[in-house]
């Protein structure tokens, strides 16, 4: 499924614009459901500047209020075109990001060995020589490479590095790594998420209606998850 062109920022924007939930956003914009509560807590790692997907012309506004009308409505995306896909070489990486390359590229070695140097290269796009330079740790700036997750550096998806764990740990010959973070739960964090965002917009029309003096409830990931 095509996904936007800028899938936090588009996030950011529909958290905030629209009352679809946060399954439906993370679903349409190739993100977990973790990332988009982040974002709507504002915990996320940087402030995000949303991004209107009706005025990029990837979602209509029609398409909007089906989801809202329907929680279980799938959107869709106004325009798809074919993403090319790499087949050589590394992926060209913003000027902006190329210095936390190596803070990615530490975070890989250190959480996930089994992956090849080629594989690193692809993933965030450098050369073998600087991998191995920080797997020996004699890169000139080592001191001040810290280990960093590299989706959240967004220099490369969680899709694509959980493949490329995937694939490492096949051609290893070890089990692949499962996300158990919400194992038991997701149907449970989903209707939770739901409800709050339910609440949320009741809140807001008895203080429009002036009703009552409500306080919306704060929710964070830390709270989600306390038994």
């Amino acid at each position: 499924m095509a996904q936007p062109l800028m899938p936090h920022a588009t996030a950011s924007w529909l958290v905030d614009n629209t009352s679809l939930s946060f399954d439906q956003i993370a679903e349409f914009c190739g993100l977990h459901i973790l990332e988009i509560n982040a974002i709507a807590d504002d915990t996320a790692a940087t402030k995000l500047t949303g991004r209107d997907p009706v005025r990029a012309h990837e979602l209509t506004q029609e398409e909007i209020d089906k989801g809202q009308a329907d929680p279980n409505h799938v959107l869709q995306m106004l325009k798809g075109p074919d993403q090319v896909r790499r087949t050589k070489g590394p992926r060209y990486t913003p000027v902006s990001k190329r210095q936390d390359k190596p803070d990615g590229i530490n975070w890989i070695i250190r959480n996930h060995p089994e992956i090849t140097d080629g594989q690193i290269s692809l993933l965030i796009g450098t050369t073998r020589t600087t991998i191995a330079a920080i797997r020996d740790r004699s890169h000139w700036n080592m001191a001040n490479i810290t280990p960093k997750d590299p989706v959240t550096l967004g220099l490369t998806t969680q899709r694509e590095l959980d493949a490329a764990v995937a694939k490492a740990a096949k051609a290893a010959g070890l089990d692949a790594p499962v996300d158990t973070r919400l194992e038991g739960d997701r149907e449970a964090l989903i209707a939770e998420l739901r409800g709050q965002r339910d609440q949320a917009a009741r809140d807001a029309e008895a203080l429009a209606s002036g009703e009552g003096d409500v306080a919306p409830t704060q929710h964070t990931a830390e709270t989600l998850f306390k038994s």
